[in-house]
Parts: structure tokens; sequence; C-alpha cells
């Protein structure tokens, strides 16, 4: 056959063929041309032609204006035939750009025709535009457009299979959730109705849903909706519609579904509990849609099961097991039941229980708790709601003139009697918020427990009473630990280093390296406050080590600058002596960098020393094979053990600034200076002095036998550079 043969063969009317489609709905295709000619010779070549079974409906738009107006009316278009030049040379696909981005429509397949090739490039308005096919009007034969539209009709129908399977999983989802909410037996009956109807697509009319208890014990109708609704309650027996009655007792006897004549369906519960539901539908299922059926009534028979259990799962959710009281989620709900008025909340926790638990057993714990708690229930009166929140810590919620300080004093003011005989005197520590405004459950307890904490610290075994600027004391902790994280980073950490000289000859002989903040508004934060932030986070892990990598770094940059046992000196804190890595960790920077251990020096306050003296002294000494010396640093204002000095084989005191300049040096503290350094010289260990801020101070430190000075007499902490200045006038001026 010719092309001109096929061309004629396009347009000939061919015989209707009749079928009977009454069931199935048609594919709606769209055409979109300003020639009417089009139009027509488009349905006469596809006329009484069928895809998958299907018929096809067509509607006309002679302009892009009128095809939106289609399309907002209708969103079940299978495929656009679009003309690309129609009023403008672009009109054809800014339509399509609109079906795409405004009318969000990406299910419908859009081919596009053109009788002027060359307007658009075809590869890159297919990638564009999400379109099936592009062709020009002289190549869309009758075949090629059948074939064209086919191919388009099968995609689209891929794709709302596709659609309608991702929807129907989330209404199986979110029907799941919703239905395994904990709800009486009634409320889940209906939510049967509710989300079957949604999943179904049918009028909330069509379903009735009947429940059985114990063998013999008749079916009764147990929720309904639509015209059904007068059934409620109505024994299964007396429903005056046969047919919805035999269906659900089939349903029940035969334990099953049944998708005959409407649709039964079948929920085993525990034990002899069953549900059944019928929905009054005519059309038959589709494959997908009985499938997702089945999921949906799987999933359902497992929330009925669970809904058995709700009243045990509740008793568990709010209340205590070992105490029987209420638990934290009973509080919560309570203070948000009760938001305001003239109450209070307190929570409360036994001083030194972890002791009693680690020292006696758990059993003994238990009883102690069982015992406190039946103390906290008998103190008030039952206008107060006692609750567990977990361990040892216990919280009340009532009126505020018996939530008071001293009221809560009392409760433990006699002994408890854990066993015959067997006296237990308690105390507790408490936080306290009186209610005035209105807010939730969980603000209030967030409240309580900074007032809780405030106690703990500064008055243990008493009741504080929350101020707001305890809650923004603590946000302010908050706000600059995030600041330090983002800062460090982001690099804004940074070091300075302060000399250590020798007091008889002026010889720089070291520099101790000091962490300082700086943030991107030019704020200098003290290290004394962001330090313990850093510490209490966990960030002063990564800190220290970036400190110790970039002190070495810098020590190992003055090579040939300094004597060979110039040493730099880096402040360890508690926390990184308590990681269990430690050492190994700051040993193998130390050969990555790659000095000798003998140009460091590990600084540890006394605090540090005595908090396990036997592990500290470990690791001291691994670093003290590597030829590391180790100083106590502000010796003086704690403990000043000797026994600490003499096991931990310390190479260094630093006397306290406190000791040599200011107000208690002037008040002749600085007696205590030249104790220490008698003391030291006795122990055989260096010592070096801070804070000398005078030639006075530095020539009567010498004439005490000071071996070492650090200060502003010699310089302030600088960075990097203007240290590298320094030294080289420093040394200048002492050649």
């Amino acid at each position: 056959m010719t092309g001109r043969d096929e061309e004629v063969f396009t347009f000939m009317e061919e015989p209707s063929i009749p079928a009977n489609h009454s069931a199935v709905p048609a594919w709606r295709i769209l055409l979109v041309d300003d020639e009417p000619d089009v139009h027509a010779a488009t349905q006469l070549a596809l006329k009484n032609m069928e895809i998958e079974g299907r018929t096809l409906e067509f509607f006309h738009a002679y302009s892009a204006q009128q095809a939106i107006d289609l399309l907002q009316r209708h969103d079940d278009f299978a495929v656009a035939l679009v003309d690309v030049v129609m009023g403008t040379n672009d009109e054809g696909l800014q339509l399509v750009r609109h079906i795409r981005e405004d009318l969000q429509q990406h299910a419908i397949r859009l081919i596009l025709r053109t009788g002027q090739p060359g307007y658009a490039p075809e590869i890159d308005t297919i990638r564009q535009f999400d379109i099936n096919d592009y062709k020009t009007k002289s190549e869309l034969t009758q075949v090629r457009l059948f074939t064209s539209l086919t191919m388009a009709v099968r995609s689209y129908a891929q794709i709302c299979q596709l659609e309608s399977s991702r929807q129907g999983l989330e209404q199986i989802l979110a029907a799941t959730t919703q239905l395994s909410k904990p709800a009486g037996l009634k409320k889940f009956a209906s939510g049967i109705v509710t989300q079957l109807c949604a999943l179904l697509r049918v009028k909330a009319e069509c379903l009735v849903c009947a429940a059985t208890q114990e063998p013999g014990t008749p079916s009764y109708i147990l929720a309904a909706a639509g015209h059904y609704d007068s059934w409620i309650g109505m024994s299964l027996h007396d429903i005056p519609d046969q047919r919805v009655k035999s269906h659900l007792t089939q349903a029940l006897e035969h334990q099953q579904h049944d998708f005959n004549d409407g649709i039964s369906l079948y929920f085993p519960g525990r034990g002899p509990q069953a549900l059944a539901a019928f929905i009054d539908m005519s059309a038959p299922l589709q494959d997908l849609e009985r499938g997702l059926l089945e999921v949906f009534c799987s999933n359902l028979a497992v929330a009925f099961e669970n809904l058995q259990l709700y009243l045990d799962i509740n008793d568990l959710a709010y209340r205590d097991a070992l105490v029987h009281l209420p638990n934290r989620n009973a509080l919560v709900s309570a203070i948000d039941a009760h938001p305001s008025g003239k109450n209070a909340v307190a929570l409360l926790d036994l001083d030194n229980f972890a002791d009693i638990n680690s020292i006696l057993d758990d059993s003994y714990g238990d009883a102690v708790l069982q015992m406190a708690a039946a103390r906290l229930r008998d103190s008030f009166s039952p206008e107060t709601l006692v609750t567990r929140m977990g361990s040892d810590l216990f919280g009340l919620f009532g009126p505020a003139e018996q939530l008071t300080p001293q009221r809560i004093a009392q409760v433990f003011a006699t002994p408890i009697e854990v066993s015959a005989g067997d006296p237990l005197r308690l105390s507790a520590t408490a936080g306290l918020v009186l209610l005035k405004d209105t807010q939730p459950g969980v603000a209030v307890l967030k409240n309580a427990g900074a007032a809780l904490k405030q106690a703990k610290r500064f008055q243990r075994g008493k009741t504080m009473i929350f101020e707001a600027t305890q809650a923004d004391a603590a946000r302010d902790r908050i706000q600059m630990l995030n600041r330090l994280r983002a800062s460090f980073s982001e690099e804004h950490l940074f070091l300075h280093y302060q000399p250590f000289v020798s007091l008889d000859n002026g010889q720089v002989v070291g520099a101790e390296c000091l962490l300082r903040w700086k943030t991107p508004d030019g704020e200098f934060i003290p290290p004394d406050y962001f330090i313990p932030l850093a510490e209490q986070s966990g960030l002063m892990i990564p800190i220290g080590e970036w400190v110790f990598r970039t002190a070495l770094k810098w020590r190992k940059s003055l090579t040939g600058k300094v004597d060979p046992e110039f040493r730099v000196a880096v402040n360890v804190s508690h926390v990184q002596f308590a990681e269990p890595n430690f050492v190994t960790r700051f040993l193998a920077i130390l050969d990555d960098v790659g000095i000798p251990g003998s140009q460091l020096e590990i600084e540890l306050t006394e605090s540090v020393a005595i908090s396990n003296i036997e592990r500290l002294s470990t690791r001291l000494d691994a670093f003290r094979t590597r030829g590391i010396s180790i100083a106590m640093d502000d010796f003086g204002t704690g403990y000043s053990s000797l026994s600490v000095i003499q096991r931990l084989q310390v190479d260094r005191l630093k006397i306290d600034r406190s000791f040599i300049s200011g107000e208690q040096s002037v008040n002749d503290c600085f007696g205590i200076a030249r104790t220490v350094i008698a003391l030291a010289r006795h122990l055989q260990v260096a010592t070096i002095a801070e804070g000398i801020e005078t030639d006075a101070q530095r020539t009567a430190l010498l004439a005490s036998g000071c071996n070492e000075g650090q200060g502003y007499l010699f310089s302030r902490p600088l960075d990097a550079d203007a240290f590298e200045q320094w030294l080289a006038n420093w040394q200048a001026d002492y050649q």
C-alpha cells in the first residue's frame, strides 16, 4: 500500500461495531487543535476503535484556554493530542507547561502534533515537557495514530494503577494507624465504616458492621451509616433486609470474605469474638481493589485483636507497675486538663537513692520506692495527684496551699520502715512550680526540672521554687553551647601563647597555650564560661584534640628559633582524662606531628588529680615514659595534698596568681607562695609562678628560690605571629 493509499484509508468511515461497554468506562481523549477538520479527521480515523477492551470518548478544544477549562472540569483524561502551533507559535507548548506545572496533572499522556515542523526541537521538547510522542500531522496515518494512542493509553493505565496502589496503601496505613488508637469497640466499628467507604470510594451508607460474643449469643449491629443507621443495636436476626442478613450471617459462620452480589468481610478477633461488614456494591471489584481490600482486612484484624488488649495497654501507659501510682503520662495529662487555677506542681527526688540501690540490692531499692510512694499518698489529700516519674523521681500536682516547701519537707520527717524493725531515714530534694499562666504540662515539668536541678546544686534536701531566671539561665547555657559548637566547626576558636621565663637569667623556656573564643560579631567569651560548657556537653574531647594538635604544630614551627628544651604546656581537663583511649590518641598525635615528648608539658588541676588517682597515675606514667613533663596547675587553691604530689610524681608546681599579685599578695599572702616554693624544694620539684606583674614580685620570687615566672611583666598571651615577634625582641634584649 502506498503512502497516498494509506492516507485515504485514514479518512474512510468504518461501520460501527456494536458492543456492550456499559460496565466499563471509555478512555477519555482530549483533542486540542484550532482546525475543525483535524478534529473531524482524527475522530473519524479512530471511530469504533478499542484499546484494552475499552472504547474512546472524544472531547474537543479549539484553543489552549478551552482545553484548560475542560481539564479543570475533568481530571481523568487519558491522552491529549495537542497541536503545537495554534494562535501563537508555541501555544501548544505553553498548554503542556500549564498542564504539568499549574494543573499538576502528571498522569495524562501528551502527544504533540504539528503541521509546521521545526518550531520546537523534538528531543528538547520531549525532555522538558514530559510528553509521550511528537509527530508531524502528515506522519499520523490511522495506523500510526492508533499505535501512538495505544501506547499512550497503556502508559496512562499503568500510571493510574501505580497511583491507585500508592493511594490505597497510604489509606490502609492511615486507617490502621487511626483504628489502632485507643477507643471503645463502638468507635472502632464506626471507624471501619468510615475507612472502608473511603477506600472503596462509596457513600457512607453502604456498610453495616456486626459482632459476635460468646457461642450462642446473638450477633448485633454495632455500627452503621446512611439509611442503615437505624439498625444500630438491633439483633442480626431482626434486621429487615434478608440479603444483608444473609451476607453477614454467612461471613460470620464461614469465617471468610465473600465478594459475590455485594461485599461481605470477616475480621477475626481473640477467641469467639469477631466482626463482619457488608458493603452493597453492584459493580465488580477490580483486581487492584480486591488486593487492597484484602490487605486492609488483614491489618484491621490485627488492629481488632489489639483493641481487645486496650484496657491492659492503657493501664500500662498511665500507671507505674512497681508502686501502683499514675506515671508521667498521667501527670502531663492532668496538668493539660487543668492548666490554670491555684495549683502547683512539684518534682521530688529521693536523696542518695543510687547508694541505697548499689550498696544493698534491687529488691530492697524497690521496697524503698514502694514505701516512699505510700508515704507520699498518705501525706496529701486526694486532691493532690501523686505520680512516679521514673527511678526515684516522683511528681505531685494539686492545690498550691498543700504543695508548699514546708509540707514537702514533712513527708520524710520520720523514718520509714522497709521491713519490720528496720527504719530508714530518707530525705528528698524538690523543685516547685506555682501555676499562674496557662502552660502545657510538658513545659511545666521542664520548669519544675530546672528548679530541681538548682535545688540539688545549692539546697540539697530542700525545696526550691521555680523562678523565670532559672529557665533563662538554662536557655542561655543551651544557646551558648550551640554557638560554641558552631564556632568550633567554623574554626572561630584559636590559641594564644604566654611565655615562661627563667627568673635568674631571663631565658624564655616555654609557653602555655590558652584557648580563646571570638564570636563572628567580635565578642570574646571568657574561657571560664565556655570551657565548663564544653566539658559538660562532651565537646571538650574534640576541642581538646584540636588544641593538642595545634599547639604541637606551633611548637614544631619554632624549631631553630628557640632552645630544643623549650616546652609548650597544654591544659588537660578531667573529661579528657576520663576517656578510655585518651593516652593512645594523644601520643598518636604527638607521633603524627613529629616532635619529642620533652617539648611537651601536660598541665592538670588538683581537682583532676584527686578524681581517680590510681587511673590518673597509670596514664601519667605512660606520658612520662615519652619524656613528657607533668605540671600541677593553680597549686595552693585546692586540696594541696602532699601525698597526691608524691604519688603522681609531678615535675613542676604552678603557684596560683592569687598568691603573687592582687589584693591577697598585698595582705601578706605572698608568704604562702614562699611556703609552696620551700615545699617544692624539699620534694625536688620545680616551681613556676603565675601572674607576675611587677619587677619587685619577680625579685622576691627569685630570692625565695622560684625557678620560672609567667605574667604580664613579661608578656600578655599572644597569637602565634605576635609571639614570634615578641620572642625575637626579647632575645635581642637579653643577648
